[in-house]
């Protein structure tokens, strides 16, 4: 089904690449067309997710970059979803979802100082590295975020019992998608700048 998917959108001219822009290697452009093609999934059919699933997506965010490999996060896939759904602003989508991931730093393996925050741009790589693990799979998922709101970190934290030091960055939905929404073509060369702000390309 993913590989039909990525075939209907490839010939629909959807985000992928231009055919000056192919790359010659098979794997490469896979993983191109992984990333061209990810979006955001927030409605759900009722088969579950694997634990196969849960592990792999877990272990790509694992595969994340992190400052002086610090790796300060803790992830926590939640499968009993009742008392998360009833948390404002993600009901249903987590309610339909077959499991939850929330992305939290343990800020016990964070850097000192000012370098703590450093926690939030690694537990984002992860975050985003089990968003692309989802769509390879064939699975939908959607970026929910908590920190830096107080109230939906205190939330959730409270649902999921986290220590102090563990600070709940986003929710990740998953699950088997039960829509296809057309990925948003976000390319825009004004947002590009070469060697100086506004400078273009030679």
């Amino acid at each position: 089904m993913k590989k039909v998917i990525l075939c209907f959108l490839a010939m629909a001219g959807v985000m992928t690449l231009s055919a000056q822009q192919k790359v010659e290697n098979r794997d490469a452009q896979a993983a191109i067309d992984n990333i061209m093609t990810r979006t955001s999934i927030r409605q759900y059919t009722a088969e579950p997710v694997s634990q196969g699933d849960i592990e792999t997506m877990l272990r790509a965010g694992m595969a994340a970059p992190t400052a002086v490999n610090k790796q300060p996060w803790h992830f926590v896939a939640v499968t009993d979803k009742a008392k998360l759904a009833e948390l404002a602003g993600r009901r249903e989508m987590i309610k339909q979802a077959g499991v939850a991931i929330v992305v939290c730093g343990n800020l016990d393996k964070a850097l000192q100082g000012k370098a703590q925050a450093y926690w939030v741009q690694d537990c984002s790589a992860a975050t985003e590295n089990i968003l692309l693990a989802a769509n390879a799979l064939g699975l939908g998922a959607v970026w929910t975020g908590c920190y830096p709101i107080d109230d939906r970190v205190a939330e959730v934290s409270k649902v999921l019992k986290l220590p102090k030091t563990i600070v709940p960055l986003c929710v990740i939905a998953v699950g088997h998608p039960a829509e296809q929404p057309t990925p948003k073509n976000k390319w825009k060369p004004e947002n590009v700048s070469y060697n100086i702000f506004g400078g273009k390309a030679e």
